[in-house]
């Protein structure tokens, strides 16, 4: 049985369950608008969560313990929000996940990445602001080679 979350539609206000692992793409119950995806995964149901997604999949590979984990969680959280219907954010906790960790070679939280149908498209290491970060999404939604995202001097 998958996890859900509820989510508040930003067009109607109404409260929409949204669960971790699904096809197709959440919408509102009631006026049908897109719904931001935002779930937590582990080792034990990243493949259901994330690599079986019906959509591009953006990956926080995060830690409790990391000051810049924590500042560009609501920048991600931002984004989810405006690609909704066309990104799902998966939140995976390193230390809970040893496993993931190892497999995409995690050297430094945060680890962000891209997915597409399960295979990394893009991957950035570090916090980036949100202009930075949406950008690097943009080109890896749209085929590019994205290039690193960089923080802005």
């Amino acid at each position: 049985m998958t996890e859900s979350r509820t989510v508040r539609c930003e067009h109607c206000g109404h409260v929409n369950r949204v669960p971790s692992a699904a096809q197709g793409r959440p919408r509102c119950g009631e006026c049908r608008q897109p719904l931001p995806w935002i779930v937590d995964s582990g080792d034990h149901d990243f493949a259901e969560v994330a690599e079986h997604a019906t959509i591009p999949v953006l990956v926080d590979m995060w830690a409790p313990w990391c000051g810049p984990c924590r500042m560009v969680s609501p920048a991600l959280e931002q984004l989810a929000q405006e690609f909704a219907g066309r990104l799902k954010l998966v939140k995976v906790d390193v230390d809970k996940a040893p496993a993931l960790s190892q497999r995409f070679t995690v050297q430094a939280v945060p680890t962000l990445m891209v997915l597409d149908h399960g295979e990394e498209v893009a991957r950035q290491a570090g916090a980036a602001p949100v202009p930075v970060l949406r950008r690097w999404v943009e080109d890896a939604l749209a085929g590019r080679q994205p290039i690193q995202a960089q923080e802005s001097t």
